[in-house]
């Protein structure tokens, strides 16, 4: 019965962040910091009502840690915005999830984790997806590819961050902090930047929150039903395969055959290694 609610929690995660994916695309006209902007501030709206209604502290208690989660997270999600504009979404999503290779890079480093052989393996194998993208589809735009790897990078720096806080913060707390900066952030870089919405585009900006926010509470609700890890982590990557079919039927996106085995590649190689992790746990 718990897999069974799992499931479904990780399928209504996965299809919000790529409903928030296309919503990005649709919205390529605006710029990147504005979206940012609209995306804090309406999840900005959930976290606070739910910490002051569980009267839970906001300032938490690492809050040096927590603002550096908050800017390198929204570093990584301007990036990632900024990207959606040259590269076909689906594309960008995939290679924002290289995220675990850098985290891992970075582990190594700063939390002076070990990588064994096999991962540097799957590792290879998600990069050759990158190599495959870049040398085989010539309509991969290169600087869509060198905004989305920086994203991808910020983003695996975050899961370190993460990892230093621990238990020790309520993770709506984390969320929120990242969203105040967002605000702040994407709301100083729109001036000289902003686009005046129009009509349904004002529903569509506000949504960007909602569905940001519905994909992280359903992601965490299905980690914290299944029995293991390892039985819904593989799907969050149905996110990549929802945004890509929302960017075929939608935005009329062509996938060649190299994008697609590029894509697959980088899939395969994320889940071996997140398998790996796991099992090794045991």
């Amino acid at each position: 019965m718990d897999i069974k609610k799992a499931l479904k929690f990780m399928l209504i995660s996965t299809l919000s962040f790529a409903c928030m994916n296309s919503i990005v695309k649709h919205l390529a006209h605006i710029s990147a910091y504005q979206i940012v902007f609209f995306r804090a501030i309406s999840t900005l709206i959930f976290t606070m009502v739910f910490l002051l209604k569980h009267q839970v502290p906001i300032l938490g208690n690492n809050k040096k840690l927590l603002i550096i989660r908050g800017l390198v997270g929204v570093t990584s999600m301007t990036f990632f915005f900024m990207s959606t504009k040259y590269l076909p979404i689906g594309t960008a999503v995939s290679l924002r999830y290289l995220a675990p290779i850098f985290a891992a890079i970075f582990a190594i480093f700063l939390l002076k984790e070990h990588v064994k052989p096999i991962q540097w393996f799957f590792f290879c194998m998600a990069f050759s997806g990158v190599v495959i993208l870049k040398g085989f589809d010539m309509q991969l735009n290169s600087y869509g590819l060198l905004l989305i790897l920086i994203s991808a990078v910020f983003s695996g720096l975050v899961y370190v961050i993460l990892s230093k806080i621990g238990k020790s913060e309520h993770p709506v707390v984390v969320v929120n902090y990242f969203m105040v900066i967002s605000v702040i952030t994407g709301g100083l870089l729109s001036i000289g930047n902003w686009v005046n919405p129009i009509g349904f585009e004002w529903v569509m900006l506000l949504g960007l929150g909602v569905f940001g926010y519905f994909g992280q509470v359903y992601m965490t609700k299905a980690f914290q039903t299944a029995s293991s890890t390892s039985q819904i982590a593989p799907l969050k990557y149905l996110e990549t395969i929802f945004t890509v079919l929302f960017g075929v039927f939608i935005f009329a996106e062509v996938y060649t055959f190299w994008s697609l085995l590029g894509i697959g590649l980088i899939i395969i190689g994320l889940i071996l290694n997140a398998r790996f992790k796991e099992k090794s746990k045991v």
